[in-house]
């Protein structure tokens, strides 16, 4: 899996060497959990010692490459579960009293939403609910599907579907995917004939904007071998990129080419028939409602995300800070 991760908001009441090692113990491996910690593994091994050197015990036996817990490694994971728990709850009642929402969450979010849409979306929940400590996982939609069945991110915001059982869905933002020229193109209206003559870059497989330009390309009558040729690509920023260097065209979503319309270095065009739309979906298990950071947030992207995507709010800088 892909996905990356990056931890953004505030202190947290956890002690952050218990942290590591709920990640250890529960993956039992130094490799996932620096990866799901957004740490080196010599860090996560480093706190590790550190913790075993300040109890006087040791919490993981390490043989023949394999790792497990320990007597003490398993009666420390109890308790250092319960700990987050009681963290997360006084975390959550501290900042009641103002209304704002407090606490960890963890969050997974698709590659074009990562990119162009949750700057603006998270510095206006921030500058409301500055207490929430984010940890952010990217990937394709299929990845976020996955660490979200995997009980890895508590919530996600994703471009495609999710058909995948025990996934509740509801969609937030309304998106348009354009076609994308090169600046020297010359007409803003291509015939279908000249459309497939051209080399088509798309996203790769499990992309959510790949399964929305598919399903549009049919519905349309367009068939992938239809082209001169398919190149797939595995960023908007590389379909970009690609485009401006005039290997071809390729749809990606309004959000990503704001500054390259104004500087003039891609051009959008229309081919008769198409028409790419789709919405940004909230994802989250099945299941009771959601409470706490992630539950505000659900309420925040649902109620104020259209607005946000008018420009009728403008985002706040909330002193985000990474690490």
């Amino acid at each position: 899996m892909n996905a990356s991760c990056i931890i953004i908001g505030v202190a947290q009441l956890e002690n952050f060497r218990l942290k590591v090692f709920r990640a250890v113990a529960e993956h039992l491996n130094f490799r996932i959990a620096a990866e799901h910690l957004f740490l080196t593994q010599p860090a996560v091994t480093l706190q590790i010692k550190a913790l075993e050197n300040d109890l006087g015990l040791r919490l993981f036996d390490r043989t023949a490459g394999r790792i497990s817990l320990t007597r003490q490694g398993e009666i420390l994971l109890d308790y250092s579960k319960r700990i987050a728990t009681l963290a997360s709850e006084a975390e959550h009642k501290l900042g009641a009293k103002d209304g704002s929402a407090s606490g960890e969450l963890s969050l997974g979010v698709s590659t074009t939403i990562a990119q162009y849409v949750l700057p603006r979306l998270l510095g206006a929940f921030l500058d409301e609910h500055p207490r929430v400590q984010f940890s952010l996982h990217s990937g394709n939609t299929a990845e976020i599907v996955h660490l979200l069945l995997d009980d890895r991110v508590s919530v996600g915001l994703i471009e495609g579907p999710a058909r995948e059982r025990g996934v509740h869905t509801e969609p937030f933002m309304d998106d348009e995917l354009v076609l994308i020229t090169p600046s020297h193109l010359e007409s803003g209206r291509l015939s279908r004939a000249q459309f497939q003559a051209l080399t088509l870059l798309m996203r790769e497989r499990g992309s959510g904007s790949r399964h929305v330009v598919e399903n549009a390309l049919e519905k349309a009558g367009f068939k992938l071998k239809s082209f001169k040729r398919v190149m797939d690509l595995d960023s908007t920023e590389s379909i970009k990129s690609a485009v401006e260097a005039g290997l071809g065209v390729g749809l990606v979503s309004r959000w990503a080419i704001s500054k390259e319309l104004e500087l003039g270095t891609l051009k959008v065009a229309q081919v008769s028939g198409l028409r790419v739309t789709r919405q940004f979906t909230l994802i989250s298990r099945t299941g009771p409602e959601l409470q706490g950071p992630a539950g505000a947030l659900r309420l925040f992207a649902l109620g104020r995300a259209r607005l946000l995507s008018k420009g009728r709010e403008k985002p706040v800088s909330a002193g985000v800070s990474r690490r």
